[in-house]
């Protein structure tokens, strides 16, 4: 699935032409707090070629995210993560500071949720977040996510959420 749309949101696979988006995006100290701290230009290169050839691999990752009227809105999407040792595969969200507090990382989640669970036909989801960034925290708990733990990820204290597919 290379494009999807929610009602206000566009989604592409990410691309190579993404790349001066990320980096923006990246440099952005308040966008970057919840994500281990400002990304140079060269890591966020690193980043993308890294999170293409996760589609390469599993067939989904990464999509660059376009308000309707096709502006560069943030990135987001559904990828293999390693958590405590265990291979996980988390939805993630980010967006231009400019968009935060308009309810779009709640449209993003419950839509990669559902392409997740539903159409990837995944056993479940976690979401990984900075145990003090209350905001993502609530976007995950509106998405019917259930809080699992709390544990360590990249020296930070971080909470595991899950959502699990129900089986018929």
């Amino acid at each position: 699935m290379d494009h999807f749309e929610t009602s206000r949101l566009t989604a592409e696979r990410l691309r190579e032409d993404h790349l001066g988006d990320l980096v923006a995006l990246h440099l952005d100290a308040e966008v970057s707090r919840y994500l281990g701290g400002v990304r140079s230009a060269a890591v966020t290169e690193t980043y993308l070629v890294t999170n293409m050839a996760h589609w390469d691999r599993h067939g989904f990752g990464l999509w660059a995210l376009r308000t309707k009227d096709g502006a560069f809105a943030g990135r987001a999407g559904i990828r293999h993560i390693a958590v405590d040792g265990v291979d996980e595969i988390e939805i993630a969200y980010t967006f231009k500071r400019a968009l935060w507090g308009q309810g779009l990382a709640s449209e993003i989640a419950t839509a990669l949720t559902d392409i997740g669970l539903s159409e990837l036909t995944l056993a479940s989801l976690i979401g990984l977040v900075f145990v003090e960034h209350a905001a993502s925290r609530r976007v995950l708990e509106k998405a019917n996510y259930l809080l699992e733990k709390t544990t360590m990820h990249h020296g930070e204290a971080v909470v595991i959420y899950r959502i699990r597919r129900q089986i018929p």
